[in-house]
């Protein structure tokens, strides 16, 4: 992987294929990220690290625009500025996840940007899903090929609306979204159910294979949501499309294989990590330091 720009210099970071790019001199001009091709680094990579060029968060937001045909949001968040939402899931730990893996609605691009690190702890985690499948047993490989994975939640009403109309490009108010308007706005192939509750909240159903092929890439990844959170919402059931439970014995399989290939950020002031959300999976060590300040933003692709 190169770099087009010569005061750009890209490193390998960790144990796996993650990369981290820095100016190459005293310089730092973030702006000659906008034509470096990370996307395209994005593919060899699973996640980059961007660091010591400190940018505001409109510089972030102007990154995330240049490198996406649209973005969606957390409906639970707060926005800061175009694109960013700050981060705000307690001080707990969180397992590993897609972001919004667990609906249909996932992004292609994951982007954090750390405008106030933690003085301890409070890392970051990130799993490549091409190192965990390599891991896995043969056993547990089999069984999560046959079928895919159920993920069943009910939402309430302002949050599915607040989403609908973030992904129907703000032409309606919240208000005005109906539950038709979802299967539209879903994901291309997303097999996916949505029912209007009498309270005007959603139950929705969603199936996804735990493992699959990635956004650029036909290698197998075990990236999903199975280990994931639910700090803003309800949790949801999961269970294999046929009703079945996941087996105990693969549940403690997959999580120690992910944890034993997981790798911590460590933030400094002025970060941005950007993640293949079909491919890697995230999470975060407990915070310690709850003076830090994460902010997100999710987006899709450009073609």
């Amino acid at each position: 992987m190169t770099l087009t720009q010569n005061t750009l210099r890209l490193t390998s970071i960790g144990n796996g294929d993650g990369m981290m790019i820095s100016p190459s001199g005293d310089t730092a001009d973030f702006t000659e990220l906008y034509q470096a091709g990370l996307d395209q680094l994005l593919a060899d990579a699973g996640h980059l690290l961007i660091r010591g060029f400190a940018p505001g968060v409109e510089g972030f937001n102007e990154l995330v625009r240049r490198y996406s045909s649209r973005t969606t949001l957390d409906p639970a968040r707060t926005f800061h500025g175009e694109a960013a939402q700050k981060v705000d899931s307690g001080h707990g730990p969180i397992g590993l996840h897609l972001e919004n893996g667990a609906t249909p609605f996932a992004p292609d691009l994951l982007w954090f940007h750390c405008v106030k690190a933690a003085k301890s702890g409070s890392e970051t985690t990130v799993c490549d899903g091409f190192r965990v499948w390599d891991a896995l047993s043969e056993r547990a490989r089999k069984i999560l090929a046959a079928q895919p994975v159920k993920y069943s939640r009910n939402v309430p009403e302002e949050m599915w609306q607040r989403l609908a109309a973030h992904l129907a490009g703000g032409t309606r108010h919240p208000r005005q979204m109906q539950v038709s308007d979802l299967y539209t706005l879903a994901n291309d192939g997303a097999d996916a159910t949505f029912t209007e509750e009498p309270d005007g909240s959603l139950t929705y159903t969603y199936s996804a294979y735990a493992a699959h092929p990635t956004r650029w890439s036909s290698r197998t990844a075990w990236a999903n949501s199975l280990l994931g959170p639910s700090f803003n919402y309800e949790a949801p059931e999961i269970r294999f499309a046929d009703g079945s439970a996941i087996p105990d014995d693969v549940i403690a399989e997959y999580t120690e294989v992910s944890e034993s290939v997981t790798e911590e950020v460590a933030w400094e002031d002025g970060d941005i990590v950007l993640i293949d959300n079909s491919r890697v999976m995230h999470g975060r060590r407990a915070i310690t330091d709850p003076d830090r300040t994460i902010l997100n933003a999710q987006s899709y692709a450009r073609s």
